[in-house]
């Protein structure tokens, strides 16, 4: 008889009373895995427990021979058990010896049996195991025997890790106390020496098969309604000068909390005799199995979003407290996942850095990561099976290092290094006042790049100019569903009260490519940088970008308003967004709404087909700002993401400066404004060219502010200049040594 036929209790009846013997350790997974096969109508069903070298080890098995158990390792990604184990993900074949990773291997005796099942034995979301059953017949389990199965792993997976087996697993994975460096992919520059603070360390599930089915159905309603009354309670108290934001993910996680699907499976899986915990823990691992199925950026997000809601409700049944505010004053942030949410419950003044195990550029806990200031690392591999809470730890982001439990010399290199950097900063705190003049007397325009309200203390602390790049998209990105019109006016009236009476210059959206609204319907394409973005969405859903225009033109009444828009790549559609703005001006008269006392529409120059068109552009705007990000990628087609591509051209090869100069050149003949924004900007070398090229207004992160004034204040424009244009015009392959050089002859501050 199939499983899925028997009652949950017949499984649950034998477990029990296997853990409750008084056998040896071995002995009590020889039983296991004999129940499992008898269940399962299995003639093969066995255990493999991850070693610390990633290998997996037979330790028990019903129907291979029993003089494999112990003596057969599987290498790491050998065979089908080892592509489990990687992928985290069940395997379910008829017949698993034509499968291209099967190994056979002659010690098990393996050869007569077909049909394959094994699915990982996950515990704290890393696989420490696999568990497989076989039959000799040709057959594809259901869907009932494989979450069966899953659910018999995830027990076992508790056994194992607390220890329920000691002796039998004596290599199970376990935590180091020597010191480890490990690498990530650094999102944010920075240093950080602290302690280590797990995030929120997930509930551990000690129960997982449920004595009173009703009773835990009460207990998985009642956790949800106070989940959602505590999420609800936080939307109608937002009241911190980051409230917009933070209001924004509370949205997405309360519609996450809603959905009826994810209700129904929990009740489902108490239904079949689990706890209420056991039912979150099981649903959340088949969910984020199957979003990962996907390999798409965007459901890996979804994915992370259900991982935080499934812990806030595991620690809502269980009773717990948060600990944000129980941090360290130089706390490092170590996370699996988290969302941007719960980041922004935590007090910013106490943390040094962040890394997270996973994550990616684009996920919105990196973006607000970055509007704190933080060192940042993500797609950090094994960080939470090494780290323990406390732990000294150094975070290198220049280099993507992270140096748990560092050695005193190594301690010791990087106070240096940390003194050094601080001394750098307090010099740099004092020319926050400072306006940055050359030696000759040119002034030069400091600005900074933000995104969200918690960017703009940053303003005043670097002793920015002002903000030569809002991007607007974010506040986009955050949320549940697009922002109402008045939601937007909102924070686009709290910006321009921060700023006051520095300029503040808001891009229009800039989404698609990799920055994606999860409420709108996302189009597939090969290329998506190159795809529908940014204008050209824009002057597709003309409602979107006239809602926008509209909030921004409510919020800056009476005031001045720059507003830039992204990616264009022809004449026409400057005319087209400039006739949307229009309609908004005369609708804004009829309505008696007061206009801003001036407005500057200005583009950005990232796309090459502009440079070719500037004549006809800048006498239809007031001002330009090169996205030198783009513009340099499509320059040299390199994927600036990819890492084998991003820096084989120099941003200081004479093909790049001549055409900034260029477009400097054409500026200055119309008399148009013109600004670049980008990471050159925030480079003291690069920025130097820059300024040699006549930029007189460039847009950095808030940190590069005071490096950047500091070179400004010991230049010469003059001898740069001069210096330059021979440089740009000779046969150089980049030019960087030498405008080194030269900074270091003329004592110029990099």
């Amino acid at each position: 008889m199939p499983w899925t036929q028997r009652p949950p209790w017949v499984l649950i009846r034998s477990l029990r009373a296997i853990m409750a013997s008084a056998s040896e350790p071995q002995a009590k997974l020889d039983s296991i895995v004999k129940v499992i096969a008898s269940n399962m109508i299995a003639e093969v069903s066995s255990i493999y427990v991850r070693l610390p070298d990633e290998s997996l080890e037979l330790f028990a098995t019903e129907g291979l021979k029993k003089e494999a158990v112990h003596a057969l390792r599987m290498n790491k990604g050998e065979g089908l058990v080892g592509l489990i184990a990687d992928w985290g993900q069940p395997i379910n074949l008829p017949d698993a010896q034509k499968h291209p990773s099967f190994s056979y291997k002659p010690e098990t005796g393996e050869e007569n049996y077909h049909s394959f099942l094994g699915v990982p034995i996950v515990r704290e979301r890393r696989t420490i195991g696999v568990l497989t059953v076989q039959n000799k017949i040709e057959r594809r389990y259901t869907t009932e025997e494989v979450e069966a199965l899953e659910t018999t792993a995830m027990v076992l997976a508790e056994l194992i890790g607390s220890g329920a087996f000691a002796g039998a697993v004596s290599h199970a994975p376990g935590r180091r106390e020597t010191s480890v460096t490990l690498k990530g992919t650094p999102l944010a520059d920075g240093l950080a020496l602290g302690h280590i603070a797990l995030h929120e360390p997930r509930p551990v599930v000690l129960k997982f098969f449920a004595d009173n089915i009703p009773a835990e159905l009460k207990r998985l309603e009642d956790a949800l309604e106070r989940l959602k009354d505590d999420i609800r309670r936080h939307l109608e108290h937002e009241d911190s000068p980051q409230d917009s934001e933070h209001k924004a993910v509370l949205e997405a996680v309360q519609m996450l909390a809603n959905d009826k699907g994810w209700a129904r499976r929990m009740r489902d899986a108490v239904m079949a005799g689990l706890t209420a915990e056991a039912a979150v823990e099981r649903v959340q691992q088949n969910m984020r199995t199957q979003l990962m199925k996907v390999g798409d950026d965007f459901w890996r997000e979804r994915s992370h979003d259900i991982d935080d809601l499934s812990t806030r409700l595991l620690r809502t049944l269980q009773g717990q407290e948060t600990h944000v505010e129980r941090l360290p004053n130089d706390a490092i942030l170590v996370a699996r996942n988290m969302g941007a949410a719960e980041l922004l419950s935590y007090d910013p003044r106490k943390l040094r850095g962040l890394v997270i195990e996973e994550g990616g550029a684009t996920s919105h806990v990196s973006i607000v990561a970055r509007s704190f200031n933080l060192a940042v690392l993500v797609q950090v591999p094994d960080v939470l099976s090494i780290a323990d809470h406390g732990d000294p730890a150094i975070l290198d982001a220049a280099t993507g290092q992270f140096h748990v439990r560092p050695s005193l010399e190594l301690i010791r290199a990087y106070a240096d290094k940390a003194r050094f950097r601080a001394r750098r900063q307090a010099r740099f705190s004092k020319l926050r006042h400072v306006q940055a003049i050359t030696k000759d007397g040119e002034r030069v325009l400091l600005n900074m790049n933000a995104g969200l309200t918690v960017d703009l203390p940053h303003l005043y602390q670097s002793g920015a100019d002002g903000i030569g790049l809002y991007r607007t998209e974010l506040q986009f990105m955050v949320a549940s569903r697009f922002p109402k019109m008045e939601e937007q006016r909102k924070t686009y009236n709290r910006i321009l009260d921060m700023a006051a009476s520095r300029r503040v210059v808001f891009r229009s959206l800039d989404v698609g490519g990799d920055k994606v609204l999860p409420y709108l319907r996302r189009v597939k394409e090969e290329n998506p940088a190159l795809g529908w973005r940014a204008i050209r969405m824009s002057l597709d859903r003309p409602a979107l970008f006239r809602t926008q225009a509209r909030a921004l033109m409510r919020a800056a009444a009476g005031r001045e308003l720059s507003l830039m828009l992204p990616f264009i790549a022809d004449v026409s559609e400057l005319l087209g967004a400039k006739a949307l703005i229009d309609k908004e001006v005369e609708h804004a008269k009829r309505h008696g709404h007061e206009l801003p006392s001036e407005m500057r529409i200005g583009v950005m120059v990232e796309i090459p087909a502009i440079l070719y068109q500037l004549d006809q552009i800048l006498p239809l705007v007031d001002f330009i700002s090169v996205g030198s990000n783009d513009l340099l990628q499509f320059l040299f087609a390199a994927d600036r993401e990819n890492e084998r591509v991003a820096r084989r051209f120099d941003p200081l090869h004479p093909s790049a400066l001549k055409v900034l100069r260029e477009i400097a050149t054409k500026a200055i003949a119309h008399k148009t404004d013109f600004a670049l924004c980008g990471e050159m900007a925030g480079r003291p070398v690069d920025a130097m060219a820059l300024i040699g090229l006549g930029f007189r207004s460039i847009s950095m992160a808030p940190a590069s502010v005071g490096p950047i004034k500091a070179m400004v204040l010991s230049l010469d424009t003059q001898k740069l200049a001069e210096t330059l244009n021979g440089l740009v015009d000779g046969n150089c392959p980049t030019i960087r040594r030498e405008l080194t050089e030269f900074a270091r002859k003329e004592n110029i501050d990099i």
